[in-house]
């Protein structure tokens, strides 16, 4: 294959750029012999359009970016397969955008897919999962979304028009609520995320109000917030567990939590979910790998990923998908909650 170029065999075939596109692309009818004369170019340089050649005729890179904040919280994986499946069969690539927590990162990655020209893109975390994103970061992400589509995953940017796609946590949140009250739990706390994270409130609201239908109040002394990794779950567990009257059954932020707390429990003697019931949420495949396995509250994760990618890909191509698309949380009944026995 040779080095030719899309303008080399405009020249050579003495016609415009534009028409050697329209053949390259069949986006429009070409005179059968002019077609002729370039498809003969063509083969006989054994020419193949690159995708840098393709995103100046299509003003299409063929690619979308996904930007979210941890790579090693399985959450976020798990999205991302729904959506890298989906981009595949509908012949995208992907460039995945890992930003530690780092909201300076995010800007970053910003200005370089920017740069890259990428199609579209799928953002996750960071600043749309703040109570109050700073003014100068929703501006950003507002700015960006005038060059490209972008659709917002399990957050919001207030007032943005932004596109999301996100289930309903604090739906599922108070399911989980539902399910001990159901086994007759009435000592009930509620532990890890973050004060600043509108993921965390929104759990924590959903779950104190289906508790107040009931007349049961959660105190400030069980409620912890902290963090989300396993270690945040296993110290705060801890806390509970070190007073004389623990509840009898713990509401996590997330699996992470969960299967930290399971780990605090277990050291300290107590048995799942005779002495405790604990409950997780997001069905990570944490969930059923840890032992006793995890009641938890299914995001439905490939799903939103799936589903964004279907939305990114409407805006991209001129398209008016909703701006709102809402997924059902689902409640996983497994091995990690039982009936009150105090």
């Amino acid at each position: 294959m040779t080095s030719i170029t899309i303008y080399d065999i405009a020249k050579e075939a003495n016609v415009s750029v534009s028409t050697v596109s329209r053949v390259l692309n069949d986006t429009a009818p070409v005179r059968a012999s002019t077609r002729e004369k370039i498809m003969s170019i063509i083969e006989k340089h054994q020419f193949q359009l690159n995708a840098q050649a393709r995103s100046l005729i299509k003003k299409e890179t063929g690619t979308i970016a996904i930007i979210l904040p941890d790579i090693t919280n399985p959450f976020f994986p798990e999205v991302f397969w729904g959506a890298e499946n989906e981009a595949r069969g509908l012949g995208y690539t992907f460039f995945l955008c890992n930003t530690a927590g780092d909201n300076s990162r995010e800007s970053e990655y910003l200005s370089i897919l920017r740069e890259k020209r990428v199609d579209g893109i799928i953002f996750l975390g960071g600043r749309i999962n703040l109570q109050v994103c700073p003014d100068n970061m929703a501006q950003e992400l507002i700015d960006m979304s005038k060059h490209m589509p972008i659709v917002l995953v399990n957050g919001n940017i207030a007032k943005s028009g932004l596109h999301r796609v996100y289930t309903d946590e604090g739906v599922g949140a108070a399911m989980a609520a539902e399910h001990l009250l159901e086994l007759g739990h009435r000592e009930i706390a509620f532990i890890g995320g973050m004060k600043e994270s509108s993921t965390t409130t929104v759990k924590v609201k959903a779950v104190q109000k289906k508790l107040r239908e009931y007349g049961i109040e959660i105190p400030k002394e069980r409620q912890l917030l902290g963090g989300f990794s396993i270690d945040d779950g296993k110290r705060e567990m801890s806390k509970l567990l070190e007073v004389a009257n623990p509840p009898t059954a713990v509401i996590c932020v997330n699996d992470n939590n969960a299967i930290g707390a399971i780990k605090s429990t277990i050291e300290r003697g107590l048995s799942i979910p005779k002495d405790i019931s604990i409950i997780g949420f997001d069905d990570t495949p944490l969930a059923s790998a840890v032992i006793p396995e995890l009641t938890t509250i299914s995001q439905n994760t490939y799903q939103l990923g799936k589903q964004a990618v279907d939305v990114l890909h409407e805006l991209i191509n001129q398209g008016k998908p909703k701006k709102q698309n809402i997924l059902q949380p689902r409640l996983i009944l497994r091995q990690s909650t039982g009936p009150a026995v105090r």
